[in-house]
């Protein structure tokens, strides 16, 4: 009896861990496949020093964006204001910098402080007055929107000062001639850094019994990390190096992974997005919890109009325009929920490169918009149906295994487990 119940457990854990890792790692192959495809298509253009360079600039905004729409959708709500408050901040921050004649070390925190005024405010409206997120939000798209073109009076502003344009367009300093070694140290040391928190991940969870892949699995993973990392790196390392901005988003998919994954405030935005109810019957502040992620979403949508304004070097009013749409598509196709609950920063990031290695592909091959704009849709629609596919063979994979699970403790004796035990099943023991 012993053996076919292991050989059982075996499969259903098989079969979990590849559902897992189906969700897990199905968007990172396909942004694989796209950049093969194009890299092809565009006759090696697309993986050139320059265009990799340029495809971190052109979508950085985005990618700070999407990590901040992550939290959103994983609590269950959405927000349409980001693109306005990018184009407010922006404005504002350019006002400060011309008219006022601050420095950018103190522009810059307070552009934060009042994305964080605005984060707060819709927050205060979704969390505790319970108005939904979909509503405030589409009320603040055009309460900033309106803000915006009433503080630049419908005019552009520029030039602004080197040192903020610095933010989007420099690099790390560069010593001596050839390859940019800051960069290959960089690349080095995230690479080992990455390889060490699978394994201390993996180590944790065999400490508390929770399955894990194989050891091989882990060791195959921890390569393919390694070899695009210092791919990564290399490339960039053969032009300018790492640029400043990349810095930067290096920085939050680090802090944000951390925090989403190994800290209380993490779990409880899970907790929150799984179920509210049962979050707060476990004492977890739900409205609290909901009310500071709407004051990230507000910081990061301030620091994202702080980098898209430098990259223009001006403030224009139709600034941000979509830039909302294109994080959510960026959150969805990295896999997060719609009902929430579920999402990775990690998810987020690979979501919004897929979206711009297909921005700058398609127009590399000198695909028109309208054809680029319908491609993107059927890339988003497909991305969710994806995820909505593997939640059902998830969902029909537990109700399959749980009878089984409850007919081995009823014949095991436990006390507790032979209590739920269904009728046949106790007939059949006894």
């Amino acid at each position: 009896m012993k053996e076919p119940t292991t050989t059982s457990r075996l499969s259903r854990l098989g079969a979990a861990l590849m559902r897992d890792n189906a969700r897990q790692y199905g968007m990172a192959i396909a942004l694989v496949a796209i950049i093969v495809l194009f890299q092809i298509l565009t006759g090696g253009l697309l993986l050139t020093p320059l265009n990799v360079t340029n495809l971190i600039m052109q979508n950085s905004y985005i990618l700070i964006l999407a990590i901040g729409m992550m939290l959103v959708i994983v609590t269950g709500h959405i927000d349409l204001s980001v693109g306005s408050v990018v184009a407010f901040t922006g404005a504002v921050s350019a006002i400060m910098l011309t008219s006022w004649g601050l420095p950018t070390v103190v522009v810059v925190p307070l552009a934060l402080l009042l994305g964080a005024l605005i984060g707060a405010w819709q927050g205060f409206w979704i969390a505790y007055v319970r108005v939904p997120a979909f509503i405030v939000t589409l009320a603040g798209m055009l309460v900033f929107r309106g803000a915006t073109l009433a503080v630049l009076g419908g005019e552009s502003i520029a030039p602004l000062p080197a040192n903020l344009r610095s933010l989007s367009s420099g690099f790390l300093p560069l010593q001596g001639e050839g390859l940019h070694l800051p960069t290959l140290v960089l690349g080095a040391a995230g690479a080992a850094a990455i390889v060490w928190v699978q394994w201390r991940a993996r180590s944790r969870s065999i400490g508390h019994g929770l399955p894990v892949p194989p050891a091989g699995v882990t060791a195959a993973s921890s390569a393919v990390v390694v070899a695009a990392v210092l791919a990564f790196t290399y490339v960039l390392a053969q032009y300018n190096g790492l640029p400043v901005v990349g810095v930067l988003l290096i920085a939050l998919i680090a802090g944000y992974s951390f925090v989403m994954r190994s800290t209380t405030m993490g779990r409880r935005v899970y907790a929150v997005g799984g179920s509210e109810q049962a979050a707060a019957l476990s004492g977890i502040r739900t409205q609290r919890t909901t009310f500071w992620v709407f004051v990230n979403m507000g910081v990061l949508s301030a620091l994202a109009g702080l980098v898209f304004t430098a990259r223009l070097n001006a403030a224009t009013p139709g600034a941000g325009t979509m830039f909302e749409l294109d994080a959510i598509a960026a959150a969805f196709i990295g896999g997060a929920s719609a009902s929430g609950g579920v999402g990775t920063v990690v998810g987020a990031v690979i979501g919004a490169l897929v979206m711009g290695v297909l921005n700058n592909g398609m127009s590399l091959i000198g695909l028109g918009v309208d054809w680029q704009q319908l491609i993107k849709g059927l890339v988003l629609l497909l991305a969710v149906a994806f995820d909505i596919y593997n939640k059902r063979r998830a969902t029909s994979g537990r109700s399959v295994s749980l009878p089984l699970t409850r007919r081995r403790d009823g014949n095991g004796g436990g006390g507790g487990g032979g209590g739920r035990t269904p009728a046949p099943a106790r007939a059949s023991s006894s």
